[in-house]
């Protein structure tokens, strides 16, 4: 699809364009004027082709839903048992808290908590700040309180929200233990792959620039 963006222009004297209606690529930072397309159409980024707008029809809903369903899995994983080891006659079955709070004791047991932070508590408060900003946004209501800090703090919660990358170390060191032991996965491991696949998925229906224009631009009902 043609881009649908235009590179934007200051004058010298610094009366430049209104910075509501400029965006700035993530990727390369390139300053366009904002050209909302049609649903189902995409704004691109015509240096780097970064996708800056990409509006959805019920895309709030779908989120919403996603993420609530994200939240369940997530509480279902930390329960359920992650895997279960045999070797040479001894049995253990781990979940993910168990696995992850290993270390109880010494400096170790700040890395215990900050790898459950990533691979539980951030995701899920990711997925729960998404929910507060985006409910009464979908049911044509007033943002709620704090809403546009709230969706600051998903938005830098990204880069730090690693489940994906848990699953994929397990399944890596799986590989390497699957010869000297009966590796058998638990329920909690297929939550997380589908875990992953959700939080890709909603990543996918999100669209951000319309997330802040509809909370810079409230309905007043």
């Amino acid at each position: 699809m043609k881009p649908r963006m235009r590179t934007a222009h200051f004058s010298k004297d610094g009366d430049g364009l209104d910075p509501a209606n400029l965006i700035v690529c993530p990727s390369c930072d390139a300053v366009f004027t904002v050209h909302v397309p049609e649903k189902g159409e995409r704004s691109v980024c015509t240096r780097c082709h970064t996708v800056l707008i990409a509006p959805r029809r019920r895309a709030g809903m779908h989120i919403i839903t996603v993420s609530l369903a994200v939240v369940i899995l997530i509480f279902a994983a930390a329960v359920f048992p992650f895997m279960s080891i045999d070797a040479a006659g001894a049995h253990n079955q781990v979940s993910i808290m168990d696995a992850a709070l290993a270390f109880q004791g010494g400096p170790l047991f700040v890395v215990s908590l900050l790898t459950a932070a990533m691979i539980l508590f951030i995701p899920m408060m990711r997925m729960m700040l998404v929910i507060y900003v985006l409910a009464p946004l979908v049911f044509d209501r007033p943002p709620a309180r704090n809403a546009k800090t709230a969706f600051q703090v998903s938005e830098r919660l990204r880069p730090w929200s690693m489940a994906e990358i848990f699953v994929l170390g397990c399944a890596v060191s799986l590989i390497k233990i699957s010869d000297i032991a009966d590796v058998a996965l638990g329920p909690a491991f297929w939550m997380f792959a589908v875990l992953v696949v959700l939080v890709v998925v909603q990543d996918t229906f999100m669209c951000r620039w319309s997330v802040w224009n509809a909370l810079e631009q409230p309905r007043t009902s």
